[in-house]
């Protein structure tokens, strides 16, 4: 079983790490040279631009840009699965995972990243700010997704292949993966969706969706979940497994107002 999640906008670089945190170095070092290259000549009017940032945004990234270097150590880098904060990390939280938990985590998830490809949980990454959506003309094409290519596609193949079970959980945004091409990747995909009762009808509501899609992250890590069909066992946060809306290969979690309601 692999897990792919997004990548976050929010950092953290401050909260210390647990003592048996053993950091290592990304696969797609060179390449992300090779962004961070075409990145480095634009001005923060630029990425401004680019980007939808603001000028305080654009000119921190361009700092960033031009501080970033191929070589990752403590002092200026962190583990990719503690650098993330944003809704999905929230619902993963990391902080309660043990260290058998996050050996887990190590072989069976992975983070598609703008800037540096693929990432493991324990992979060295700096900080930065490139959606995989940004269309940065490059040398290889005209956006991030030319710029890829089949290369995380060929990389998570790798990485299936290292399973025994053969099957891809797809808890990303459809703007990462989108970097991966179904129809050569050599294994089962399965896209949970997470539905909010509103108004007597469920839709995705977007906060919850993403807190949501950590949440499973987690439990399939630490629950250790090996075959598709345990999927439909998630009970969390008050969703459960929805038979009449679902697919093999796209499982529908609803929440009832009532059941978010008592968790307030």
């Amino acid at each position: 079983m692999l897990i792919v999640v997004s990548p976050a906008k929010t950092l953290d670089y401050e909260t210390p790490l647990p003592a048996f945190v053993q950091p290592t170095q990304p696969q797609y070092v060179a390449e992300a040279a090779e962004l961070i290259d075409v990145l480095k000549v634009k001005s923060p009017a630029d990425i401004a631009s680019l980007m939808h940032l603001s000028d305080k945004l654009a000119s921190l990234n361009v700092a960033r840009y031009n501080d970033w270097q191929p070589a990752f150590s403590d002092d200026e880098a962190r583990p990719a699965l503690f650098a993330f904060k944003g809704d999905v990390y929230t619902g993963l939280d990391v902080s309660r995972f043990s260290a058998d938990d996050l050996a887990e985590a190590q072989q069976h998830l992975r983070i598609l990243s703008g800037l540096y490809g693929l990432l493991r949980p324990l992979d060295y990454m700096r900080p930065y700010r490139l959606g995989m959506g940004t269309d940065l003309v490059n040398a290889r094409g005209k956006n991030l997704y030319e710029f890829w290519g089949e290369s995380l596609t060929q990389a998570l193949n790798a990485a299936l292949a290292e399973q025994s079970d053969g099957f891809l959980v797809n808890l990303a945004s459809q703007e990462y993966f989108r970097a991966v091409q179904p129809k050569k990747l050599a294994g089962q995909i399965i896209t949970p969706e997470f539905r909010d009762e509103k108004n007597g009808q469920f839709k995705i509501i977007s906060f919850f969706a993403k807190k949501a899609r950590g949440r499973m992250a987690a439990w399939l890590i630490q629950e250790r979940i090996r075959q598709p069909e345990e999927l439909c066992r998630y009970d969390i946060d008050g969703y459960r497994y929805d038979r009449a809306l679902s697919r093999p290969d796209a499982p529908v979690f609803t929440r009832r107002e009532a059941d978010k309601n008592a968790l307030s």
